[in-house]
């Protein structure tokens, strides 16, 4: 049995991590601003909602102080915001306001280090703890991405995954970064892989593909650690 936190779990990816990673028997802490409905999933996997802010400081506290001493064995941050209409063919930096590059930076990068800071303590307890951080090809060398603060958030992921991991050696916990492609977010994970390959025509990685690789990263022992991995769709040329 394992004690799990979920961060960016209410949709998407993050809600895919909360349904499809823990097995039976296990307790998993899911953060998200909004209620989750994977609270209502009845497969013996105890759910507790931490509902909380990563814009603000001291959502960092607030979520460690639910957690009351426990140990913490595996630890998913999956938190990313990007800019306004980032993706949109319009889009262009020049018009980006330094409010809105502030908080994203805030969002992707402060918050994470602040959070994981908070909960070291929890997951020291842990025979084989793991902290597992979602990034993106984006971060990547050569990714061919044009939104400048997004890029620039999920380099700072893979580079503040390098130094915690030398931080937490002596502490045996695992830190791995997974840098994935352009996922079939859209689709629930519950409706099946199947769906979202049609959806796309095979063109966006699915949300079981990600959970597979986060379950066996977990189900490592204590003596192997996964750096990083890169998992970009098989069509992007980019990466």
């Amino acid at each position: 049995m394992k004690n799990m936190i979920v961060f960016g779990a209410s949709k998407g990816l993050g809600d895919a991590f909360v349904r499809g990673v823990p097995q039976s028997g296990d307790k998993v802490w899911v953060v998200s601003r909004s209620k989750p409905e994977s609270l209502n999933v009845e497969d013996g996997v105890q759910r507790i909602w931490i509902q909380a802010d990563l814009s603000e400081l001291q959502a960092a506290e607030h979520i460690a102080n639910q957690l009351q001493g426990e140990t913490l064995d595996v630890l998913i941050y999956n938190v990313g915001i990007w800019e306004k209409e980032g993706f949109e063919e319009h889009y262009t930096f020049d018009r980006d306001e330094p409010a809105d590059i502030s908080q994203l930076i805030h969002v992707n990068v402060t918050s994470t280090i602040v959070c994981i800071q908070a909960l070291l303590p929890h997951l020291r307890q842990s025979e084989a703890g793991k902290i597992i951080l979602i990034g993106s090809t984006a971060g990547l060398s050569n990714a061919g991405n044009s939104q400048v603060s997004f890029v620039a958030s999920k380099f700072a992921i893979r580079g503040g995954t390098e130094a915690l991991r030398e931080h937490t050696r002596e502490d045996r916990i695992a830190v791995t970064c997974i840098n994935p492609g352009e996922l079939a977010a859209a689709i629930p994970y519950e409706d099946g892989m199947e769906r979202a390959l049609a959806e796309y025509d095979g063109t966006r990685i699915p949300l079981q593909d990600m959970v597979a690789i986060v379950r066996c990263i977990i189900s490592l022992s204590k003596a192997a650690c996964v750096k990083e991995i890169n998992i970009p769709a098989l069509t992007d040329k980019n990466t």
